[in-house]
């Protein structure tokens, strides 16, 4: 009996076309984490359950796959943050800091099985861990990070959205709020609640009406990145919290100037109310201008101490993370994907009733040049010979016949131009470069 092939939901598998430009994409992001100096790490996909859930169980402990069958509890990692923690506290005495690290690779989570989410997916992760304390600088760094990948995927219209989580915490200490995770929690669901929905959510957390009013009032301001400090700096709020926060979100905006990112592609904004159970100082946030629905594509953060729960060294880190498999399908739902131009050529190489002797040796020339090519070993007919071609994006069919064998020359078709062309093995090098 015949097994129906097929893949696991929550699971991506793409074709050889697709997995192409998901790899240059993967590529894109590695190459710009590494021009910034950021060392690679490969940490293992199974860890103990016990350092997955040192910082406690909750959803976690619901979203997290356990293996079975080992004399050790082991699970597989749900994000790359942990791992790294784990890392760096059996590790920091071997590191020098600040230490950049960034890792590639796939993470695994009991997703609730719906369109767009998935149990299986990359995660592409950066951050900067410091000794005791950390420049905000790197903070900065990150919103350049983020500005020169989404560029070279070729998306000119986004917003990088930057807070800090110190204003408005401090913000509702000033009014008389005690529970402050519990109203930013409330907070973060504005844009999906709207105004009416989180006065009530926060009155039944008994905040008073004045200041519920004052609260929704701040998080509604909307204004150039100096206009929004202005606005801040006018309110006259005497909380030590506050006033740190928005020191440190002037320091972060006057770093962002001198990286050159475009004034158009970041924005502070007092919505932003991200990562809760994470961040504690700077959040980011990057939509795309033109398809805020596709949310967040890429985020992040900063955090007072990344080993708090595995070293009693203290810590800090900021960090950003690109979820691939998760933006890779959302872009390909909206037919934006990008579109690469290979620098590289590549070439089909098509005997046509002669020995496979010579075409070998036209291969073998091609890729001593760094070509990349093929040659076709089975027989095709001609319209199957182009149609492979065109599937598999070659840019040139090097057609060899007798007559080519005999005259030691190439037949050769340029499937973009329809160029038809004669030429010399050592005239391939003419075609390459």
């Amino acid at each position: 009996m015949l097994v129906k092939p097929s893949i696991l939901p929550g699971t991506m598998e793409l074709l050889p076309h697709e997995q192409l430009i998901f790899n240059r994409m993967k590529d894109i992001i590695r190459e710009t984490y590494e021009l910034f100096s950021f060392l690679p790490i490969d940490t293992p996909a199974l860890e103990k359950t016990e350092i997955l859930l040192a910082k406690g169980g909750g959803e976690t402990e619901k979203q997290i796959y356990n293996i079975a069958n080992t004399s050790t509890e082991t699970s597989l990692r749900f994000d790359l943050t942990v791992p790294l923690a784990r890392y760096v506290s059996m590790h920091e005495h071997e590191l020098k800091f600040p230490f950049k690290r960034y890792q590639i690779a796939k993470v695994y989570r009991g997703e609730r099985n719906q369109k767009g989410r998935y149990r299986e997916f990359y995660q592409c992760d950066c951050d900067i861990i410091g000794d005791e304390k950390l420049s905000k600088f790197y903070d900065a760094e990150l919103v350049k990070i983020i500005s020169i990948i989404f560029k070279k995927f070729g998306f000119d219209k986004f917003t990088i959205m930057i807070n800090n989580r110190n204003i408005m915490n401090g913000f509702l200490k000033s009014q008389g709020v005690e529970d402050t995770v519990e109203a930013v929690r409330a907070l973060d669901k504005y844009d999906k609640i709207g105004r009416d929905s989180l006065e009530e959510l926060l009155l039944n957390q008994g905040i008073k009406t004045d200041s519920v009013k004052n609260i929704i009032d701040l998080i509604e301001f909307e204004g150039t990145n100096e206009e929004t400090i202005a606005h801040l700096e006018g309110l006259g709020i005497d909380n030590e919290i506050f006033l740190k926060g928005l020191a440190e979100m002037k320091e972060v905006l006057e770093n962002i100037k001198l990286f050159n990112v475009d004034k158009n592609n970041y924005k502070f904004t007092l919505k932003l109310q991200r990562g809760l159970d994470y961040y504690t100082s700077t959040v980011i946030e990057t939509v795309l201008d033109d398809y805020k629905e596709l949310g967040s594509v890429a985020g992040g953060g900063s955090y007072e101490n990344l080993t708090q729960f595995y070293s009693k060294r203290e810590l800090p880190g900021v960090g950003i993370s690109i979820g691939l498999t998760r933006l890779f399908f959302q872009l390909s739902e909206k037919n934006i994907l990008p579109k690469f131009e290979s620098e590289e050529k590549s070439f089909l190489v098509a005997p046509l009733d002669i020995d496979m002797s010579y075409a070998i040796s036209v291969l073998n020339e091609l890729h001593e040049l760094g070509a990349h090519s093929e040659v076709l070993y089975s027989k095709m007919k001609m319209k199957k010979i182009f149609d492979f071609a065109e599937s598999y994006s070659f840019d040139y069919i090097i057609f060899l016949g007798q007559e080519e064998l005999e005259n030691k020359k190439l037949s050769v078709r340029d499937l973009k131009s329809k160029e038809n062309i004669s030429i010399s093995i050592d005239e391939l090098k003419t075609l390459i470069k």
